[in-house]
């Protein structure tokens, strides 16, 4: 889905929804509640975040697993594969599985690391660890109670934060803040702007780890384009290219993990030339377009790089590494 823009500010239709709002939150606080977390025999990291999509879990993702190889580990990322038919617990395979089988997501995250997508997190889990992983990052699932996790980072978008501060379908919130941050161990903060100020006093209780996206080049520095993105909050990705001091002749937004035909990539490529401009897309897009993006599209891509890393060295020291443990 993509997200609709009254999530983005108060007003008469949140406050109309706000009882669906709160048994949504009620739902998920009594699924917490009922749930027996399964214990993963090696440390998991959960990725998560408060709103629904958007705030930038797997360029965080991507920047731990690149952190814990590094230190001469063997993680492992796991995630359910939103837009992708298969249940698992699967080992995905760049060459053999495309968007529609495994999800966006995982695609990118396998060419960084073994991946495993299951919709059972636990049973995931239980996958990539007997396949040799020593820790596993898991993007997204921190409102999924069935797997126990480690650490948890909680993912904020500085210029969104919360939104309206409303629960589905009121507001892009999963749960209220207050529980979700009750629960974390620290938050990844990417950009500054008016989402600041939603985590309050926060940093009083709960580390807050500053980070920001930067693109790989800046190839596009000065050149007309026409942008397209499905992802969580498009205007992220268009804003991106503005900083970077492209031209935008032109954008068009989609769902997030919505797949690509060819007579839609047709019409894009038709008012790109209309514009006498560059069709560009993230890294996450590029992945539902087929095995290798068109040349005749440019991908942006960006990585995550942090304020303060040393203080997020010091939280991954923490967590029990080549440690056996038995089932929880």
């Amino acid at each position: 889905m993509q997200a609709p823009e009254f999530w983005a500010k108060d007003g008469l239709l949140p406050k109309l929804l706000s009882p669906l709002g709160l048994a949504y939150h009620l739902a998920g606080v009594l699924r917490r509640a009922r749930a027996t977390p399964w214990q993963a025999p090696v440390p998991v990291i959960c990725i998560g975040n408060l709103v629904a999509g958007g705030a930038g879990k797997t360029p965080v993702a991507l920047s731990l697993l690149a952190i814990l190889q590094a230190q001469g580990l063997n993680p492992a990322a796991l995630t359910r594969g939103y837009g992708g038919g298969e249940a698992g617990p699967l080992q995905v395979r760049p060459g053999s599985h495309d968007a529609a089988a495994v999800g966006d997501e995982a695609l990118l995250l396998a060419e960084a690391a073994p991946t495993w997508v299951a919709r059972d997190r636990a049973a995931g889990a239980q996958a990539a660890a007997a396949a040799g992983a020593n820790v596993i990052i898991m993007d997204d699932g921190f409102q999924n109670p069935s797997l126990k996790k480690d650490l948890s980072l909680l993912v904020v978008d500085g210029a969104y934060g919360f939104g309206n501060g409303h629960v589905i379908p009121a507001g892009p919130l999963r749960e209220r803040p207050s529980g979700g941050l009750a629960r974390a161990d620290a938050v990844v903060l990417i950009g500054d702007g008016p989402g600041r100020s939603d985590l309050g006093a926060v940093g009083d209780t709960v580390p807050i780890l500053k980070a920001s996206l930067t693109a790989t080049d800046d190839m596009l520095a000065g050149r007309r384009v026409f942008a397209f993105a499905g992802i969580g909050r498009p205007e992220k990705f268009f804003q991106t290219l503005r900083d970077l001091g492209a031209e935008l002749a032109g954008v068009e937004a989609f769902a997030d993990h919505q797949p690509y035909d060819s007579i839609t990539l047709e019409r894009l490529r038709l008012k790109a030339k209309a514009f006498d401009a560059a069709l560009v897309t993230t890294a996450k897009d590029a992945v539902r377009l087929g095995p290798e993006a068109p040349r005749d599209i440019t991908v942006l891509d960006v990585i995550l790089a942090w304020d303060d890393k040393d203080a997020l060295l010091r939280l991954l020291e923490r967590l029990p590494f080549n440690t056996a443990r038995t089932r929880g």
